[in-house]
């Protein structure tokens, strides 16, 4: 009988009609809330833009719409979608329909269930926000694309306490790095591309991919337990439309490189990120490499291309197949130069340079998306993402080498290219099979190939009696090429049931149990190869010119004994010379979680899980440390308790409360026995590291004043047992190291967010509109350093001396702070206007732990400012203008050694010039 009644109020209030009004108005409840007011639900006219979105009392109204029948679709996050058909609207009276949504509404003749509502927009992210249980924050692809972000890594710091590393994609959350941090992909994991990483670098990961990003800085019992910062989770998007194809194309310049007469980029790699470039079968008995020496030239004007299209179909009553794809390619030019130094502790430079660095980038991306919506209840996803980006970077270092050039009469010329393939794989599967019981489940098979192929270094110094260079000759590593492969694979699952508990009288549940398993295994295959290049001793003072050294290494040189090859092994004549050093990594973990999540009073709800993971990581090598070869392991059992508490203020305002046990994983190349050398610094790995546990609180008070806006503040604290930390070395390379530095540490905080309408004016169909957004945290971190735990932990490997007996986290900032002012006109349906002033800071954060009264290499504080404007011209078509880094400041870092703060990096990145065009079809 209910049914029945609900299907007559339906149709009778679809058919009202009146004459000398086209509109149409109506009221959305929410069924899962008593049939409260449903804020920001949306309503759509089926195959036009015309649209609406529900106000606090949960009311919208379409205006201006032409006498006719329409298919209004109504939305919300989470809910199902509804479709009413027969909506007639008549000259002279409005059309109301009023309706309630929820997560089992009754399919009827004029009510189809379509999908679920994206959760592309700032407004609907705040409502999932606010109604979540769990601490966390999203940004979606409404959001990305009025900010102009096209990376993941830009886009996640627009959220409140993140940052990013200068030139990377890795990321600080509430100031902790990488170590501390997680990414994945739809719930699964991802696998690094770097072998320095635990994480995959998210820049190079383009924003079409993202329908949005989510930020979970609050641990949660469905996530493995290696987390302390936090975890960065991108959902790709999932199409349902009807149909759609756009192309976009964009041009851009930097600055630094557009001024620059010559570009110069390493020999012998095309611009397209795409090359193969293996070591010479005979590459100790002649000189026999591909690339030459010498620099190419190129114009630096950037731009890219994608094309992006999505279609969905009917399949049969209630079954509906997606698809959703994307292609695009990508590059990028920049220009550096400034100083670049290593320093000892009594403040003499080791190497003191003037740096020239030319940078050139690429990025390739294809997914595909297929969606089968079997029926009502039943969903399958397949996801293929394929990501190939390259780095080509050309530098020069002009100035002091100790023992080499001291009269400020040196050169070293380093070329690097980098060329990273990601594929991923996943297969996620929804079944719901009655009111109660839900199944979600998801696999993947991922696979990363990173290359460093033919890295190219030469040593020179001025020879003022000969009034030219020379190739330096104080070791046979001043001059070599060098080979690096790293590939890694992971296959992971997720697989999780939920039980639907505390039914009610009015047929509503208080609560649901969840029982979860999810599994990944790793492993990573990385080896490495240096060809090192002997000059003869009386070859030592032939002059070289720094802008044509193939003129001296070539085979008709090798041949005439003018240099010999060889590596780290010996040459030629030695057995198994070419044999590569090598280390490999195979990490197992294994969790099981059950979670109770229950309503206790109107307003008090929460979550208590449990968690308990089994871990294994072994790591073997074969290196120029350890030429014979070992191998180091560990297992860890980790149990894992964590709450979550919500309490309802009002409709409008939430406290949260959250602890939890978590712990932090030392990775692959931290614990190998190999050596990794950059011009000013050599990075070694410690077998003798092993995890720390940690230790987390959360308190959030938030406020939703209006639609798209919120207040927040949140302090939070962490305590760290046995942490991981960068050290420097006393030695003549300035090493760099990982090592349990002491017992404990801490780290302590507070965040802030505001985002309000500050402005807006709507009438005749026109609107405009201001709003701004803030947000911003500040930290504390101290940690104890005992020297003598190093000392006895790693058997006397690492005898350092720490310069301080406390002191903050490495990679942590004091403040991050994100701000924006957007403007917004819209003049009719398919025309609108869009600026964008958009600042980020972070201040000063450690970069290595001094160490044998040496001081601390910190990275300073910098901001950027970014304008970004967005047209929208004509239903097909759009233009973007943009300007970043606008204040060009100077990126700095710093030896703070006793009463002495010694530069020791300094450039700037220039500004960043773009325009786009985009045309849908």
């Amino acid at each position: 009988m209910k049914n029945v009644l609900f299907f007559i109020w339906l149709l009778t209030t679809s058919l009202v009609v009146a004459q000398n009004t086209t509109s149409i108005r109506g009221t959305i409840t929410d069924k899962e809330m008593g049939n409260e007011p449903l804020p920001f639900a949306n309503v759509q006219i089926k195959g036009m833009s015309k649209g609406a979105t529900t106000d606090m009392e949960g009311n919208y109204s379409i205006e201006g719409v032409a006498p006719g029948t329409y298919t209004v679709i109504f939305s919300f996050i989470g809910y199902k979608t509804v479709e009413v058909s027969n909506v007639v609207v008549v000259a002279g009276k409005d059309a109301q329909v009023n309706i309630a949504l929820g997560a089992d509404n009754v399919a009827l003749d004029e009510v189809v269930i379509t999908t679920t509502v994206k959760k592309e927009s700032q407004e609907a992210l705040l409502v999932e926000q606010r109604k979540a249980l769990e601490i966390k924050q999203s940004i979606g692809a409404q959001e990305l694309s009025q900010k102009g972000v096209s990376d993941v890594a830009t886009a996640v710091t627009k959220t409140t306490g993140i940052s990013k590393q200068e030139g990377t994609g890795t990321i600080y959350v509430r100031g902790l790095g990488d170590r501390y941090n997680s990414s994945s992909m739809n719930g699964l994991p991802l696998p690094s591309n770097d072998p320095q990483r635990k994480n995959i670098d998210l820049d190079i990961f383009t924003t079409d991919i993202v329908e949005y990003i989510s930020i979970d800085k609050v641990y949660n019992s469905k996530m493995y337990g290696d987390f302390a910062g936090g975890n960065v989770d991108i959902v790709s998007k999932d199409y349902n439309g009807n149909g759609f194809l756009a192309l976009g194309v964009k041009s851009s310049v930097n600055s630094n490189a557009i001024g620059e007469d010559n570009f110069y980029l390493q020999s012998g790699y095309n611009a397209s990120g795409f090359n193969k470039v293996e070591i010479p079968s005979n590459a100790l008995s002649g000189f026999n490499f591909k690339n030459k020496l010498n620099a190419d030239t190129t114009i630096p004007l950037a731009g890219s291309l994608a094309l992006t299209g999505g279609k969905s179909f009917s399949v049969g009553e209630n079954s509906r197949l997606s698809f959703f794809a994307t292609a695009s390619f990508g590059n990028e030019y920049g220009y550096q130069s400034g100083v670049n130094r290593s320093a000892q502790a009594q403040g003499e430079f080791i190497k003191n340079f003037r740096k020239e660095s030319y940078d050139y980038s690429t990025n390739t991306t294809g997914m595909f998306n297929v969606g089968y919506r079997i029926n009502e209840k039943n969903k399958l996803s397949y996801n293929l993402l394929y990501v190939n980006s390259s780095n080509q970077q050309k530098d020069e270092y002009k100035g002091y080498i100790r023992d080499i050039a001291e009269d400020d009469n040196g050169i070293i010329q380093r070329s690097t290219y980098v060329q990273n393939t990601l594929f991923v794989n996943q297969l996620l599967g929804e079944h719901t099979y009655n009111e109660r019981i839900k199944l979600d489940w998801g696999a993947s098979y991922n696979t990363i190939v990173s290359n460093m192929p033919d890295r190219i270094q030469n040593t020179m110094r001025y020879d003022f009696n000969q009034s030219g260079y020379v190739l330096a000759t104080n070791a046979t590593t001043d001059n070599h090429r060098y080979y690096q492969d790293l590939d890694e694979s992971e296959i992971a699952a997720n697989v999780t049931l939920g039980y639907r508990i505390g039914k009610t009288s009015d047929e509503e549940y208080k609560g649901r149990l969840v029982l979860g398993y999810n599994a990944r295994i790793k492993n990573r295959e990385f080896e490495a190869t240096q060809f090192n290049f002997r000059v003869a001793l009386d070859q030592r003072n032939t002059l070289v010119s720094p802008d044509n050294l193939d003129a001296f290494f070539n085979q008709n040189n090798y041949n005439a004994g003018a240099f010999a090859i060889e590596t780290f092994r010996g040459g030629a004549n030695v057995a198994g010379a070419l044999d590569p050093q090598v280390y490999s990594g195979d990490q197992e973990i294994f969790g099981g979680y059950l979670n109770l999540e229950y309503q206790l009073t109107n307003k008090l709800s929460g979550v208590l899980g449990m968690r308990g993971e089994q871990i294994y990581q072994k790591v073997s090598w074969r290196t120029q440390l350890d030429d014979v070869g070992s191998k180091n392991d560990f297992d860890k059992t980790a149990i894992l308790p964590n709450l979550t508490l919500k309490y309802e203020l009002n409709e409008k305002q939430n406290l949260r409360l959250a602890a939890s046990k978590t712990y932090t994983l030392p990775q692959f190349k931290e614990r190998a026995r190999f050596v990794y050398e950059d011009v000013t610094e050599v990075i070694v790995g410690n077998p003798y590291l092993y995890p720390s546990d940690d230790y987390n609180l959360d308190l959030k008070w938030e406020l939703f004043p209006n639609r798209g806006e919120i207040v927040s503040f949140t302090g939070f604290g962490k305590y760290i047992q046995n942490p991981i930390n960068e050290i420097t070395l006393a030695s003549s390379t300035n090493d760099i190291a990982y090592v349990n530095t002491g017992d404990m540490g801490y780290a302590v905080g507070a965040e802030v967010e505001v985002r309000k309408n500050l402005w807006n004016l709507e009438e005749d169909g026109k609107e405009s509109r201001i709003t701004a957004g803030l947000n911003a945290a500040y930290m504390h971190t101290q940690q104890d350093l005992d020297a003598n735990k190093v000392r006895i932990e790693t058997k006397g490997s690492y005898n350092v001396n720490f310069s301080n007996t406390e002191d903050g986290f490495t990679g942590a900032s004091d403040l991050l702070l994100n701000a924006d002012v957007t403007f917004y006109k819209r003049w009719s349906e398919n025309r609108d206007v869009m600026m964008v002033l958009a600042y980020n800071h972070f201040s000063d954060r450690i970069r290595a732990l001094g160490t044998e009264t040496k001081g601390n290499i910190v990275d300073k504080g910098v901001g950027a400012l970014d304008f970004i404007l967005k047209s929208k011209l004509s239903s097909r078509t759009s233009i973007g203008i943009s300007a970043k880094n606008i204040l060009n400041p100077a990126v700095e870092r710093t030896q703070q050694n006793p009463g002495n703060e010694i530069l020791v990096g300094s450039f700037k990145k220039g500004i960043n010039f773009g325009i786009g065009f985009n045309y849908q079809f």
